[in-house]
């Protein structure tokens, strides 16, 4: 059994007075990871599944007398795919505020709906914990390191789903399944998409436009919507974390991108299902943009892990000067990170920029120190 990150975080806020709310996209291994969590509890837990229609009715309509009797000597609540059940925020903050003995823990698969239903309610009465598929620095726990960079090529090309992990020998046809039948499962209900269709082809609009900055309006024209439809499709995509963006840095020089943005998907693997194409990677074009979200997503999975408050960024000048990646502790340093595939690159570092802003630290992550970049101190 593969070890996830959270699981000590949350295993040291069991039962202190507040919710346990884990979102994160379908597939990524929530629902293995609180029943893993609830093992030697079993005999205290009552489980509930919003995609269960007696479930949402029971619940629809929910009041404190009809919860205890649901619940009875039970100490844990666990309700799974939460984002399904109305008003479910409600039914968490009655249990929060009524029932102090019990522990409330519920996963949703897109924070979209969810959040919409619990933000108000359960100020102050939740923790929450957004959930990636597999981790570099997980899987090297699970295994260990000269193994994990062995099959760099591999997570490159096919990701690291839970069940791309598990089952090497069917990874294309998972992806197809997860591109295909799961991707867009959540999205498709949600208010004001009006074109299901529409999110497919944004969503490989996206995925061909990796490391580049992106155009709504190029977007726009291609797929032959509206602007502020194709933002509002974007924004529903980083909900559902299918996606996410980076912002330019703009402080100090007169000619940087003020309001450009990057994005990049949550998995390799998802990534290059959207596009269809499973080439290995000696034979890929775009061997520098698998890498170069490979490194953003894995980077973001690291902090999200040990709760670092790191803002990330990236910067560039009307002279296409560019930096891959700026980060900003909450101590204010910044650090820069160029990333490129080929061992024997050095990326370069604007003299412009290293003038305008103090750098504690400038490094250039190539596939011989990624693992430096990765893993925890």
């Amino acid at each position: 059994m593969i070890q996830r990150s959270i699981v000590k975080s949350i295993q040291n806020k069991m039962f202190g007075g507040k919710a346990i709310i884990v979102l994160g996209a379908r597939q990524v291994g929530k629902t293995t990871l609180i029943n893993d969590l609830l093992l030697d509890s079993r005999n205290d837990v009552i489980s509930l599944n919003g995609d269960d229609s007696d479930t949402r009715l029971f619940l629809s309509d929910i009041n404190i007398a009809s919860l205890t009797r649901l619940i009875g000597d039970n100490r844990i609540l666990f309700i799974d795919e939460a984002q399904r059940i109305p008003d479910i925020g409600l039914v968490i903050k009655i249990c929060v505020d009524r029932l102090r003995d019990v522990q409330v823990i519920a996963t949703g698969s897109s924070s979209f709906e969810l959040l919409q239903t619990i933000q108000e309610p359960l100020t102050g009465r939740a923790w929450q914990w957004s959930m990636y598929p597999l981790s570099f620095q997980e899987m090297v726990d699970h295994t260990d390191l000269l193994t994990q960079k062995r099959v760099l090529n591999e997570r490159l090309i096919f990701g690291s789903y839970p069940d791309i992990i598990n089952n090497p020998n069917s990874q294309m046809e998972s992806l197809r399944l997860l591109s295909g039948s799961y991707l867009y499962r959540d999205l498709e209900g949600a208010p004001g998409v009006a074109r299901p269709d529409l999110l497919e082809k944004i969503t490989q609009a996206l995925a061909l436009q990796i490391g580049s900055e992106v155009s709504t309006m190029e977007i726009a024209r291609l797929v032959g919507a509206d602007r502020l439809t194709i933002e509002k499709y974007i924004h529903l995509l980083e909900k559902a974390f299918i996606i996410f963006r980076l912002p330019a840095l703009n402080r100090n020089i007169r000619n940087e991108i003020k309001k450009g943005r990057k994005f990049y998907f949550f998995d390799n693997g998802l990534r290059n299902a959207v596009i269809n194409n499973f080439a290995p990677i000696h034979s890929r074009t775009d061997i520098g943009a698998l890498w170069e979200n490979y490194c953003m997503a894995e980077r973001l999975k690291m902090h999200a892990a040990e709760e670092n408050r790191v803002s990330a960024y990236f910067w560039r000048t009307t002279q296409q000067q560019e930096i891959d990646l700026i980060e900003e502790n909450d101590q204010g340093e910044l650090s820069a990170f160029e990333f490129k595939w080929s061992s024997l690159k050095r990326g370069k570092f604007s003299k412009t920029f290293l003038n305008a802003y103090p750098i504690n630290e400038k490094r250039t992550i190539v596939p011989d120190n990624y693992d430096t970049f990765l893993l925890k101190d």
